[in-house]
C-alpha cells in the first residue's frame, strides 16, 4: 500500500470520530483537517504548508482501534515516521511544530489563550502551557516555525461543524503532486 493510500485508509478508518470529553470538539477529526486544509488554500500558502494543514492531526488516528476514543499525547510525533516515507520537511516540520506553535503563541498573545476552545485550553496544560522566554527563542530559531505558526493559527480556526470543504480526495491528489514533483524534480550531486 502506497503512502497516499494509507492516509486514506487512516481518514476512512477514524476520521470520522470526534474528539470526546474534556478533549470534545464540535467536529470530527477529518472535518478538522478538512477545514484546515481549506484554511491554508485560502490564504494562498504553497501547497506543502496545505498537506501539513490536513495531516497535522494525522498521529491522533493512528495505533488504535476503529471506535477507541482519540487521544492527545505526542500526535504531532507519531505520524512522523510514517509521513517521512515520501514528504519532507516542507510537510513534516510545520506538523511536528503546531503543539510547539500555540504554547509559543499563548506565551506572545494575550488574547490568544482567551480564544482557544476549552479541549484546546485542556491540552495546553498536558503540552507544557505557555513557554517561557528560552523556549521562545529556541522555537523561533527552528526552521518552518513561521509555517507552524500560521499552521496553529489555521488549526484553532477549523472546528464548525458542517462547514462545506472540498472532499478528502482533492488533497489527496494534491499530495499525489507533490509526491511526483519530488520524485521528478532534479537533485543537485555533490562531488
Amino acid at each position: 500500500m502506497d503512502l497516499i493510500s494509507k492516509i486514506e485508509a487512516l481518514f476512512l478508518r477514524r476520521g470520522g470520530l470526534c474528539y470526546s470529553g474534556e478533549r470534545q470538539e464540535p467536529v470530527s477529526a477529518l472535518a478538522h483537517g478538512l477545514q484546515c486544509a481549506q484554511l491554508a488554500e485560502w490564504a494562498d500558502a504553497d501547497h506543502h504548508l496545505v498537506v501539513a494543514a490536513l495531516l497535522h492531526d494525522l498521529g491522533q488516528l493512528m495505533d488504535a482501534a476503529p471506535g477507541e476514543a482519540l487521544r492527545d499525547d505526542h500526535h504531532e510525533l507519531r505520524a512522523l515516521p510514517l509521513l517521512a516515507t515520501g514528504f519532507g520537511p516542507a510537510v513534516l516540520e510545520p506538523i511536528r511544530l503546531h503543539v510547539q506553535a500555540k504554547r509559543y503563541l499563548v506565551s506572545v498573545d494575550a488574547h490568544y489563550a482567551q480564544d482557544l476552545t476549552p479541549a484546546s485550553r485542556h491540552s495546553l496544560g498536558l503540552q507544557g502551557g505557555p513557554m517561557s522566554g528560552e523556549e521562545k527563542l529556541l522555537f523561533m530559531a527552528q526552521p518552518f516555525a513561521r509555517e507552524a505558526l500560521q499552521l496553529r493559527r489555521w488549526d484553532d480556526l477549523a472546528k464548525h461543524p458542517g462547514k462545506r470543504t472540498p472532499p478528502l480526495a482533492y488533497y489527496l491528489g494534491m499530495m499525489q503532486e507533490l509526491l511526483r514533483a519530488q520524485r521528478t524534480s532534479p537533485r543537485l550531486a555533490i562531488a
